[in-house]
């Protein structure tokens, strides 16, 4: 059977879309990163508790995480783009409202809300993304989407550091508003309007979900703070479960559910959604520890260990792209399981040369074996998940795919605080290294998990394009994909 030549150039639309969305995603995911090297100046000068700090972090991840499904069935009742551009005016309000913050509590607010607009930017950038591409040409473009987006993750605390160290903490929050301003304007003239695909609105499924997803968050969040066995975390835990577990109950019985359960029954949604929770949660986790790992253990400045970073994260530039076109011809499960098995050698590699008391120099190498890692998984991940089903679940699975995404992330952290906690301290340098090395093992663990349940994701297949596209070729074809 013909195969489509995905060698194509792309429209200028296209082009538009890719930018567009891939800009809004970037600055979205880097203020979940880039506050962390903030964090000392803000204590210092808002006079703010060990507590409170966590807040300013754990504020943004809440709301993110429980509102992803709402906005995403929003979008699909009320059009992508429109929620798209919601989501960019109210992160980039809160934005300004972080940088004006006069205390505390005004900035852990403002960081809500900005949770709040990115749930809104994220599902509907990849909805519109992939609705703007057929599936011939879906995965080259996931690559170069999570070749820019995914920078956010691994060049966030370089961000940071820098922004901090040669201007003021202010900054990494008003460096986005007149970002959003240009995507505001640029997204309503070059991105066409998206009409809705859903009917009426599933407000109990709604419900069940924003209280499952928040309280699995708000258990995950503050197990490290008040003790995993607490009577706070365990009825948190156990409540979110209960909570998800009614969502799955109504959904099945529901005539318009806001997320039909039969989608699961496609090995490529349901084993991409599942590798991709703990592929987010070892790349959130390694972050959060290999920074403080250089400046803890190692004694660089907060701009310098971003800078020693980079080998992680500049094969995103080259191994992602490559990646998202290698997908058509050789399908997501290879890429999954062999980029997640490099990732899980890389951080071991890590784990191994710190207990060993190695320096910097050593790292490089197991840094670019675990970037070139991710790299591949990413694209193939998301191409895998948005892939399984037709162009009117777009929002949905997109919407599914980022709130595990980010339940990910939070599990990640949460774990491997819990780890490093039990086994070390800030106490010295020795002290650190002692939490850090168990705690990186976890962080291989998960990504080794991760690609075991790549493992279940079909191969390579034929199918038929069904689903019409935002301005795509008259002609359509049928196209040999990566399996869905």
């Amino acid at each position: 059977m013909a195969r489509t030549d995905t060698r194509t150039p792309s429209t200028t639309y296209q082009r538009w879309v890719l930018a567009l969305t891939a800009s809004a995603s970037l600055m979205v995911m880097l203020d979940v990163m880039v506050v962390v090297t903030a964090l000392h100046t803000i204590r210092v000068q808002l006079g703010a508790s060990i507590d409170q700090l966590e807040w300013t972090i754990s504020a943004y991840t809440l709301s993110f995480a429980v509102l992803l499904m709402t906005a995403a069935a929003l979008g699909d009742r009320f059009g992508w783009r429109r929620l798209f551009v919601v989501g960019l005016a109210v992160f980039t309000g809160a934005s300004a409202a972080c940088a004006l913050a006069p205390g505390i509590g005004w900035l852990i607010a403002a960081r809500t809300a900005q949770g709040a607009g990115s749930a809104m930017i994220m599902p509907h950038a990849l909805a519109l993304l992939s609705a703007a591409f057929p599936p011939e040409r879906r995965a080259r473009a996931l690559g170069l989407f999570s070749s820019i987006a995914g920078l956010a993750t691994l060049g966030g605390p370089f961000v940071g550091g820098a922004v901090v160290q040669s201007l003021t903490w202010q900054w990494i929050f008003w460096l986005n508003v007149p970002i959003g301003l240009v995507l505001i304007v640029l997204v309503l003239k070059r991105i066409e309007a998206t009409r809705a695909v859903g009917g009426s609105l599933d407000v109990a499924g709604l419900l069940l979900a924003m209280g499952g997803t928040l309280g699995l968050v708000w258990g995950l969040v503050r197990a490290n703070v008040v003790g995993w066995s607490s009577a706070e975390v365990v009825t948190a835990l156990l409540g979110g479960v209960g909570l998800l577990a009614a969502f799955v109950a109504w959904e099945l019985r529901e005539k318009k559910p806001m997320l039909p359960m039969q989608h699961f029954r496609s090995r490529a949604f349901a084993a991409g959604n599942a590798s991709s929770f703990l592929l987010y949660g070892s790349i959130f986790a390694a972050a959060f520890l290999i920074a403080q790992y250089l400046q803890t253990a190692l004694g660089y400045a907060p701009m310098d260990a971003g800078l020693r970073m980079l080998p992680w994260t500049v094969t995103l530039f080259i191994v992602a792209p490559l990646a998202g076109a290698l997908v058509n011809r050789v399908g997501e499960r290879a890429l999954m399981v062999g980029g997640l098995s490099l990732q899980a050698l890389g951080f071991a590699c890590i784990a191994l040369l710190a207990r060993s008391g190695q320096g910097y120099l050593s790292m490089v190498l197991p840094l670019i074996v675990a970037g070139c890692g991710v790299s591949m998984a990413m694209p193939a991940a998301q191409n895998a998940v948005l892939g399984a089903l037709p162009r009117t679940a777009l929002g949905a699975a997109s919407g599914t795919f980022n709130t595990l995404r980010q339940l990910g992330g939070t599990f990640g952290v949460a774990i491997v605080a819990a780890v490093f906690a039990a086994l070390g301290s800030y106490a010295s340098p020795q002290a650190f290294v002692d939490g850090f090395t168990p705690a990186l093992s976890v962080t291989a663990a998960l990504s080794a998990c991760a690609a075991a349940l790549g493992l279940l994701v079909p191969g390579r297949r034929t199918v038929s394009v069904e689903q019409p596209t935002l301005r795509a070729r008259p002609a359509l074809r049928e196209t040999t994909i990566a399996g869905a």
